[in-house]
């Protein structure tokens, strides 16, 4: 029995690092289809986010089933709480990318981004899908070091924001209504992706440990 119920809390990381990876494909392939307007790669990311929700929903059945059955305390507890946190933070980051694309879908046969901030956003698309990954093994390693270390990157994509917004306010460029209120959804996808990544992080040195500095 209690080699079962270990088996199920591991399958929980599993599900995180699982979830982490799709979330990750698909700001990367969300980026493409947004500044490259490619159709068919928004609508792929748009059906996929289906797999995410489901992983979500599945590791919140199995964990309260746990928590109810086998009434975990210590450790264990801690595990189980922060795990359904931070799957709620994965699954709205795949909700962030699905945003994204359909934004993409929805300017198609043109781009949404205007092109001199083109290059802005595809480096926050990169450093989104880079943020993604590392969760993915932050989760799988335990490696508290690392996730301290993650939230430098977010900085970075917060200054991206910024600029962004500096751009828009800027009487050197004129952008169109249409234009401007897309550029700024799509910033604000991109760093609230980066935020939730963080959080993640976060509930991983909370989890391991226990808030002990």
């Amino acid at each position: 029995m209690r080699d079962a119920y270990h088996e199920q809390l591991d399958s929980v990381g599993h599900t995180l690092v699982e979830m982490a990876g799709l979330v990750g494909q698909a700001l990367s392939r969300a980026t493409r289809a947004l500044l490259d307007a490619d159709l068919p790669s928004a609508e792929a990311v748009i059906s996929a986010d289906d797999a995410v929700d489901a992983l979500h929903r599945g590791l919140d059945v199995r964990t309260l089933d746990l928590i109810a059955r086998q009434q975990p305390v210590a450790g264990d507890l801690r595990t189980l709480v922060a795990s359904l946190r931070m799957s709620a933070d994965l699954e709205r980051m795949g909700d962030l990318a699905r945003h994204i694309a359909k934004v993409a879908r929805m300017r198609y046969p043109e781009c949404a981004v205007p092109e001199d901030l083109r290059p802005t956003f595809a480096r926050m698309g990169e450093i989104g899908a880079e943020l993604a990954d590392k969760v993915a093994r932050i989760v799988e390693d335990q490696d508290v070091e690392a996730a301290r270390m993650l939230e430098r990157q977010d900085d970075v994509v917060d200054r991206l924001h910024r600029a962004v917004f500096n751009a828009l306010l800027s009487k050197e460029t004129a952008y169109t209504i249409e234009a401007a209120i897309d550029v700024t959804l799509l910033s604000r996808y991109y760093e609230r992706f980066a935020d939730h990544a963080v959080s993640v992080a976060r509930r991983l040195v909370f989890l391991v440990t226990g808030g002990d500095e």
